[in-house]
């Protein structure tokens, strides 16, 4: 039953789970590389075709692609869907950093709190198409039948993302023994 205890205990873990990544340098330096890799990939995922043809000629291309492509999302969906491609890509850097604080500490039986990111990560993304990484997949076709272009399905794997780093809490203390129930 949702209560408003638990419900301020979720909003502390997801607050936790959130700022773990800058408790050390290290921690912050492997966010921000997870974060320009997930963004980097998000955006090239954003015309998939266009991005291989481009880089495959030569990697003296990947600027103008990287730039072309934000600037087409932009164009495309403004602010708000070069937003939700930055939110996705942050929030998937705070995710795997956290995972692999808990595989660190506890073991391989920890990462079953974050079992619900993969979803998130395959799902979510693009926010000219709504393919995400499922274009590079090859279901880009499927989700362009979704209504709204897939931004349910964006907005989805967001919400799915938040929920897991919530259920999951700060990597290196126990939700339970805190008296935060998951």
């Amino acid at each position: 039953m949702f209560t408003p205890d638990s419900a301020r205990g979720y909003l502390t873990n997801l607050v936790a789970a959130v700022s773990y990544p800058f408790e050390t340098w290290r921690g912050t330096i492997g966010l921000v590389l997870v974060t320009v890799a997930t963004y980097v990939l998000l955006i090239l995922s954003t015309m998939p075709t266009f991005s291989l043809q481009m880089l495959g000629d030569g990697l003296h291309w990947f600027e103008y692609v990287l730039v072309s492509l934000t600037e087409t999302v932009y164009r495309t969906d403004g602010w708000i869907g070069l937003g939700t491609i930055v939110l996705y890509a942050l929030l998937s850097g705070v995710a795997v950093v956290n995972a692999v604080a808990q595989l660190r500490s506890v073991g391989r039986s920890s990462l079953a709190n974050l079992s619900g990111v993969v979803p998130g990560l395959l799902a979510s993304g693009c926010a000219s198409c709504g393919a995400g990484l499922l274009g590079f997949l090859g279901f880009a076709g499927g989700i362009a039948a979704l209504p709204y272009d897939g931004a349910l399905l964006r907005v989805g794997g967001l919400l799915a993302l938040l929920f897991f780093l919530g259920r999951a809490g700060h990597p290196d203390r126990c939700a339970i023994a805190a008296g935060v129930t998951k």
